[in-house]
């Protein structure tokens, strides 16, 4: 399993109707394990979440089914791949 930093700027005119969903949709994959943790940024002007996957692939999948992305509140999107190697919340090395 990979980690990936998935980076969105919104469509300023969408992005606040879709948001329940797009929330519930984050929600359902952190109860899997699947989201560590997502939140917006630079005063709601887009978001980040960090997600676990397979691969690349397997994550393009996912996010694809993101509201956000479904509805067209997503103007850019961008994942980079991520090595979480100290953190509160790994385990010990």
């Amino acid at each position: 399993m990979a980690w990936f930093l998935v980076e969105i700027e919104y469509v300023p005119e969408k992005f606040a109707e879709v948001r329940p969903r797009h929330r519930d949709f984050l929600v359902s994959l952190a109860e899997q394990g699947v989201v560590a943790i997502a939140g917006p940024v630079d005063d709601d002007k887009g978001g980040v979440a960090m997600y676990q996957a397979e691969n690349r692939e397997e994550l393009q999948k996912l996010i694809d089914q993101d509201p956000y992305h479904l509805e067209g509140a997503i103007a850019q999107r961008k994942v980079r791949e991520f090595k979480p190697v100290i953190g509160a919340w790994l385990p010990a090395q």
